[in-house]
């Protein structure tokens, strides 16, 4: 899109840009107003994420530095729009090369700067015949609050091998030095992951005490992304939680196809804006925000808030109906019987405040309390898996059902997890994204 005729053009000049290229508009006037520099400025300053790789919706500004609006266009709208949102090339058919052109404006100046993009074809569908779980194993050694994998024995959900030799297949050395509450989420187009953890430790005396971690705790989560399960970028912190916020625990994703974004959501104290060294007594409810790459988040809003504290929720989506398990985190008395277990509720639309009531007390009679719950489909059944954490105590305890909507989870029997795994996720993967993970991390 060209500028307004009533807009000067000011070419910054060639740029470099990370994943792509920058060129020069085709007009040019000299820096001469602060409408002019605003503009240069911003307009080498815009970043756009993951060009060289496209596989997925991509962030595209609508606002610059210095108060500047950004407008785009594409020389392939059917590939990238210009909103962002993607349509890959079909399986077979190669990539694609899209140049994008931002129009970077204030006042009556504008400056065209431009991205070339490439955007991956379709991968090839295929079968789950397998599943990885990653997890954390507590804060009682020096290497617990880090992360670590393993593979299911081949299709039963209920055994596993642990990789790495039982090890740590990923740390952290940023933020606090720990991480917690991994959760792993498959791209809707199927070949790229995202991890998230909580940043968080715990171990010895470094780690505070839980009443501090929660007031001036961290409030990023630690994110990394891979396109094979077995290889993963450096991780990044990014901050999640608002400032009035005391932490972000337990962050987890889901793919809303509805917005075209991910929907993260995490647990949160929330403090008072006049209690700015939130001294004063709050509860942890659960925020979420929306991001199509995890780099750039939306406006973090409250999500889910009965008015007491829940943390660590997680969703499933089946026939099109999402069902959320999350931890009643009030303390046990005679009139709240079911604090410290699972309640379930569903909602067709994921972003709701309002779900409806499906069970709660999930887990009771089995496990003495619990929390960070797993919950994923059988890849050869109709049935559906729930881990819950028996914090304090065993760790994930396997539960089943084969009606979501009955409330009814029967322990699992005849099992074997990874010994100590507390919170974390299950994933479905392929016969190839299995045997990688078997070649790059030794069996313990």
């Amino acid at each position: 899109m060209r500028p307004p005729p009533s807009h000067r053009t000011l070419a910054p000049g060639p740029l470099a840009l990370p994943g792509g290229t920058a060129d020069p508009g085709p007009g040019h006037a000299e820096p001469d107003s602060d409408d002019a520099r605003a503009v240069a400025a911003a307009a080498a300053a815009l970043t756009v994420h993951g060009l060289d790789d496209v596989r997925g919706n991509l962030t595209l500004p609508a606002s610059g530095a210095h108060g500047t609006a950004v407008t785009w266009s594409s020389s392939r709208p059917d590939a990238i729009g210009p909103t962002g949102v993607v349509h890959r090339p079909a399986e077979g058919s190669g990539p694609e090369s899209v140049r994008l052109t931002a129009t970077v404006g204030r006042g009556e100046t504008a400056a065209i700067r431009t991205f070339t993009a490439s955007v991956r074809e379709e991968p090839r569908k295929e079968p789950f015949t397998a599943y990885v779980m990653s997890y954390f194993t507590g804060e009682d050694t020096p290497d617990g609050e880090q992360i670590r994998m393993a593979l299911s024995v081949g299709e039963d959900p209920l055994h596993w091998q642990e990789l790495n030799g039982g090890r740590p297949v990923l740390t952290s050395d940023v933020g606090t030095g720990g991480l917690r509450d991994p959760f792993v989420i498959r791209s809707p187009e199927g070949d790229r992951f995202f991890q998230i953890a909580t940043d968080l430790r715990m171990y010895g005396e470094a780690g505070g005490s839980w009443d501090q971690v929660q007031r001036t705790g961290s409030r990023s989560v630690l994110v990394r992304e891979s396109t094979d399960l077995a290889h993963w970028t450096d991780r990044r912190l990014v901050e999640v939680a608002p400032a009035t916020a005391g932490n972000a625990w337990a962050p987890e994703a889901y793919y809303d196809e509805r917005l075209g974004s991910y929907v993260v959501f995490w647990a949160s104290k929330i403090y008072p804006a006049d209690d700015p060294e939130h001294t004063g007594s709050t509860y942890n409810r659960m925020m979420y925000a929306t991001t199509r790459d995890f780099r750039t988040f939306g406006e973090p809003a409250v999500w889910h808030d009965p008015g007491y504290s829940v943390i660590d929720s997680t969703v499933l989506r089946h026939d099109g109906v999402h069902y959320r398990f999350t931890k009643d985190e009030r303390t046990p008395s005679s009139d709240t019987p079911c604090s410290k277990f699972i309640t379930v509720e569903k909602s067709g639309e994921l972003t709701s405040s309002a779900y409806e009531f499906v069970a709660d007390c999930v887990g009771r009679g089995t496990i003495e309390r619990g929390e960070g719950p797993a919950v994923f489909a059988s890849n050869t059944e109709a049935k559906w898996y729930l881990f819950i954490d028996e914090f304090g105590g065993r760790g994930y305890v396997p539960f089943e059902s084969t009606d979501l909507d009955s409330g009814r989870w029967t322990a699992s029997t005849g099992h074997a997890l990874p010994k100590g795994a507390r919170h974390g996720s299950v994933l479905p993967v392929t016969r190839g994204e299995y045997e990688r993970l078997l070649e790059t991390f030794a069996v313990g």
